[in-house]
């Protein structure tokens, strides 16, 4: 027969102690008044204040990384905004003149229609397409995976690299499109060269990169719709339309509304794809306001006209926002039950 092991068992000092914090009531882990002990100045334990420390010790790394790269520079360039200041020469304070200049300068204007004009289109149509082709591709279809990647690719890779490629292809003399119009004939085209064309051929390259994200938000959004309202619409005689418009469409509003936001805010701040093919050109038709503000700070010299263009798009932006999340909550806002107010 085996051996059992031998129970393990206290000292006599440590049961003596732990019988002697039972009759007294008391934990014997605890100070012999039963309170434990106080910083007279800040009121807590000396454990407590060793566990603060440290929890600063962790997180100061990225507070200090937050406050260099985000909140420091937003507060330099609003007090930017209301000098007259070139980057080199020490600054001036002008007061809100850099303001009142942005108000009558007619190339500000042209940038502020530039981007209303790229937003309305590309915002409306990129949720459109992503709409039209997620509804596609949440059915089952052959290589619907392979289909899904396809038009999620452009979407990872960069504007820069769009607008390189797109000008190459764009080029009105040398580029591959015109050689298509040729053999179909068609006339050339001056694409991003032509003051009519350029910043309609902008959108076009945006949507060929941004519907895949409206796609990918949709797919997911579809396929959390509840399989069994659908199955009620149908035993209800609803056809595809009744069930898009009463079903899904209803299902899908919070994530219309989120990409809506999204696409309209990364919209007033299209850049780099200005920059890498057209310039702002030709003659001023693809100026955005954040190539506008570009050129200003680093181009004309002029960093606090710059910085007062930013804060004028940056209250643009915030008033966006807040009208969107004001009418969402107003969308999901559940209806009052009948008779609550008798």
């Amino acid at each position: 027969m085996p051996r059992l092991p031998a129970p393990l068992t206290l000292p006599d000092q440590d049961t003596g102690s732990l019988r002697a914090g039972r009759t007294r009531g008391k934990d014997p882990g605890r100070p012999a008044d039963g309170v434990a002990h106080r910083s007279p100045r800040t009121g807590r334990s000396p454990l407590r204040r060793g566990e603060t420390a440290t929890a600063w010790a962790y997180i100061s790394p990225a507070v200090l990384i937050i406050l260099g790269l985000s909140v420091v520079p937003v507060l330099w360039s609003l007090l930017l905004s209301f000098q007259a200041d070139d980057l080199v020469t020490p600054s001036r304070w002008v007061g809100l003149d850099n303001y009142r200049a942005l108000r009558q300068d007619p190339h500000f204007g042209e940038a502020v229609w530039n981007t209303l004009r790229y937003t309305a289109l590309y915002v409306p149509l990129s949720i459109g397409l992503g709409l039209a082709l997620g509804l596609a591709l949440n059915r089952r279809i052959r290589l619907v995976g392979l289909y899904r990647t396809l038009f999620f690719v452009p979407f990872v890779v960069s504007a820069t690299a769009q607008g390189v490629l797109f000008s190459f292809i764009l080029d009105p003399e040398f580029g591959a499109a015109n050689s298509v119009l040729h053999h179909l004939g068609i006339s050339p085209q001056g694409f991003l060269s032509d003051p009519g064309q350029a910043l309609l051929v902008l959108v076009a390259i945006s949507l060929w990169s941004g519907t895949g994200f409206c796609v990918v938000v949709f797919l997911a959004a579809l396929q959390d719709v509840d399989p069994s309202l659908i199955e009620a619409a149908r035993l209800d005689g609803a056809g595809r339309r009744h069930l898009l418009r009463h079903v899904t469409l209803p299902a899908l509003t919070p994530v219309s509304v989120f990409l809506l936001v999204w696409q309209t805010i990364n919209a007033l701040q299209v850049f780099d794809l200005v920059y890498v093919t057209t310039k702002g050109g030709p003659l001023g038709s693809t100026t955005v306001i954040v190539y506008f503000i570009w050129e200003q700070a680093f181009k004309n010299f002029t960093a606090g006209y710059g910085a007062a263009a930013a804060y004028v798009l940056a209250l643009g932006l915030g008033v966006i926002t807040v009208g969107m999340r004001l009418v969402r909550s107003r969308s999901v806002r559940p209806a009052p039950l009948e008779g609550a107010d008798r």
